[in-house]
């Protein structure tokens, strides 16, 4: 069936209606990799009470703003989903699909500008993770769109040159069959000019206590002389809050990452920004113009924010409950941080009435803070509370609280730290 694209929406598909039938208006059909005002030759792969999946079989009137993308593996790996966009006009989709959530979920029109601040589209990524599969035959790769099966990829465009060098020379490992079978998932991450390398390596914990030595880390740095340590991890434990340590470290387990106002210590398995083109433009956003006897820094993860506010700041409170990253966060701190590692929940339900900043910063991961952590920021009454946000939807929700509380948005930021993709960064920053 033919159908018009209304809007993109956030998850990075377009949004059309089926037909109306005896029932009234026809509902919600979802396809990816289609543009605004296109219309499109669409066969419908699944179909729900309230929604239907499509998939465009041809682009009957494609957008002035359709272009052809970079990457051999577009539409086949889930990665990206605006390749086929020029860049310009994916920063209007983020800022259209902001200005929606937080519209719609928390009744919230934009008094100021929404102050957009671009990327390099490609090669910005200084931290890639990559699926292995070594049987039958070596493999590695993301996901493809839509599934859990395996896509061989063999190279990234929007990762660092380095980090390409390091996946092509894998590959030359992998087929030679020096890759143990145990290895399931390999993340590369490069410092901020793309001059070292760390690599993650997470396995089978079944094999955890017998893999401690991975011979073909030696032959990987005699191909990548910017290599500099790969760390060891269980798979099992790969996405738990708790970032345990490695159990293993060929080489050293950490990288100085230098940026423009800091240099910081990032150990494997601490979490620090991807995107190493903006990372000085997303401090910056966030700590200028503020200063006081007290900032509050919750997520701090190994200490972004916290160390460039300790220079306006008499003092910081860092909460960070990762393993790794509060030990990062430890080392990049002056005197004058004092860091935590406890849940940001714990923190609040702890200081209740005790503590009042002058600014607080929460950078929270995808989940956002919930309705608990959300009451007990804005209990602690701070005039300027700075939010950081990788998901609109969830920063919507949040804003119901805060702005219930009396805060109000005094200026809104698009970062945009992931270019080819749906996810977006925002900064707001909320002042009462």
């Amino acid at each position: 069936m033919e159908l018009k694209i209304e809007k993109l929406i956030y998850g990075g598909d377009g949004l059309a209606r089926l037909p109306a039938d005896e029932r009234g208006r026809g509902k919600a059909a979802f396809i990816p990799f289609v543009l605004e005002s296109e219309r499109i030759e669409a066969e419908i792969v699944e179909e729900k009470p309230g929604f239907a999946r499509a998939r465009s079989q041809k682009v009957a009137e494609p957008s002035p703003h359709r272009i052809d993308p970079g990457c051999p593996y577009f539409t086949q790996c889930g990665g990206c989903h605006y390749q086929h966009s020029t860049y310009e006009h994916q920063l209007e989709i983020k800022a259209s699909i902001l200005k929606e959530n937080l519209r719609r979920i928390a009744r919230l029109e934009l008094e100021s500008e929404l102050l957009i601040h671009p990327s390099p589209p490609w090669n910005y990524r200084n931290r890639t993770r990559l699926r292995v599969r070594t049987l039958p035959e070596f493999e590695l790769g993301y996901y493809r769109f839509g599934s859990h099966a395996l896509l061989p990829v063999e190279e990234c465009p929007i990762s660092s040159p380095l980090i390409i060098r390091a996946i092509q020379s894998t590959w030359e490992l992998g087929r030679a069959g020096t890759i143990e079978s145990s290895v399931l998932e390999i993340e590369f991450f490069a410092n901020a000019d793309d001059s070292q390398l760390l690599i993650e390596v997470y396995i089978d914990p079944k094999s955890a206590k017998s893999d401690r030595e991975l011979p073909w880390a030696e032959t990987l740095s005699g191909l990548l002389p910017e290599l500099k340590g790969v760390a060891l991890f269980p798979a099992a434990l790969r996405d738990l809050a708790s970032d345990p340590a490695p159990f293993a470290v060929v080489g050293t387990g950490e990288l100085m990452y230098q940026t423009a106002h800091q240099t910081y210590r990032v150990s494997a398995g601490s979490f620090f920004q991807t995107n190493r083109y903006l990372t000085d433009e997303l401090v910056k956003i966030v700590t200028m113009n503020h200063r006081g006897r007290t900032a509050l820094d919750l997520y701090a993860g190994v200490g972004l924010f916290s160390a460039v506010l300790s220079r306006e700041f008499e003092r910081v409170i860092a909460v960070e409950s990762s393993q790794q990253s509060v030990a990062d966060l430890a080392y990049n701190s002056p005197a004058s941080v004092k860091a935590l590692r406890v849940t940001v929940e714990q923190y609040l339900t702890n200081v209740a009435g005790k503590v009042r900043p002058d600014l607080v910063v929460v950078d929270p991961p995808r989940g956002g803070l919930g309705e608990r952590v959300a009451r007990g920021v804005a209990q602690l009454a701070a005039p300027v509370l700075t939010y950081v946000s990788c998901d609109p939807a969830t920063l919507a929700r949040d804003l119901v609280p805060l702005l219930a509380a009396g805060y109000r948005v005094g200026q809104a930021h698009l970062v945009d730290l992931f270019p080819q993709t749906f996810h977006l960064e925002s900064v707001l920053q909320l002042v009462r």
